[in-house]
């Protein structure tokens, strides 16, 4: 099962214990963080009715907070001594992809109940 996710503009797609590094979320190392699912596949059938998407869940923990690597920009002007060189680092954030669930366990736990209880 994988699910195509969104964060920080862009969109991954991940299965369960994978390792990617996105643009920096708000939080601690060991915090649990929801992401938007966007696509789902749990290997029988493609979901993409945001109806149903919207009970699907990627929940994934922080691992680490880092800088990437540098990147350099460089302006020239031929013949007008005009250089310049600047550098950026951007903030990321490594998550480690817990579980990717294609509905929520506890609703049908509830459903389950409920008959039980009449």
């Amino acid at each position: 099962m994988y699910a195509i996710v969104s964060t920080g503009g862009k969109q991954y797609k991940v299965a369960t214990d994978d390792v990617l590094n996105v643009e920096k979320i708000e939080g601690e190392i060991g915090d649990k963080v929801e992401l938007p699912v966007i696509f789902l596949n749990d290997g029988k059938k493609i979901i993409t009715d945001p109806a149903k998407l919207a009970k699907a869940k990627v929940t994934a923990e922080i691992v680490e907070q880092f800088k990437g690597e540098k990147q350099l920009v460089f302006k020239f002007h031929k013949r007008k001594r005009y250089r310049r060189l600047k550098g950026h680092r951007q903030q990321l954030t490594r998550l480690k992809i817990t579980k990717v669930q294609a509905t929520s366990r506890a609703k049908k736990a509830a459903e389950a109940e409920a008959p039980a209880a009449e």
